[in-house]
């Protein structure tokens, strides 16, 4: 199966990724593509700047839809720096506790923030 290649720089309309809702267009894209069990290629070509929150949005709440076998399976990154794939594995690793079991992660935000839980 030959992947579709998402173009991030494309898709944002310029090279800093760095908002959140920057990040909703990727993640359509790329949920589109899921639903109809497609190969996606997500190209970061020309993209200088990348944010945690931008990829929360574009990645990480992929997980909380598809299952990690599927993402794994479909989704392939390309044109990315090395600092920047260390911050899309925190991503993926933050996101993929997150939605695991969302309650007791925002329980223990709140509980850290001093709120009641």
């Amino acid at each position: 199966m030959t992947p579709t290649t998402i173009s991030v720089f494309n898709l944002v309309g310029n090279s800093f990724c760095v908002e959140a809702n920057d990040g909703d267009s990727v993640f359509a894209a790329i949920s589109k593509a899921l639903h109809q069990d497609q190969a996606v290629e997500l190209s970061f070509q020309n993209v200088e700047m990348l944010t945690s929150a931008f990829l929360n949005t574009a990645i990480g709440q992929l997980y909380g839809i598809f299952s990690e076998e599927k993402i794994r399976a479909l989704v392939k990154v390309a044109d990315m720096d090395k600092v920047d794939q260390a911050l899309l594995r925190r991503v993926i690793e933050t996101a993929k506790s997150y939605y695991q079991d969302p309650a007791r992660l925002d329980a223990s935000v709140k509980q850290i923030m001093g709120e009641d839980a």
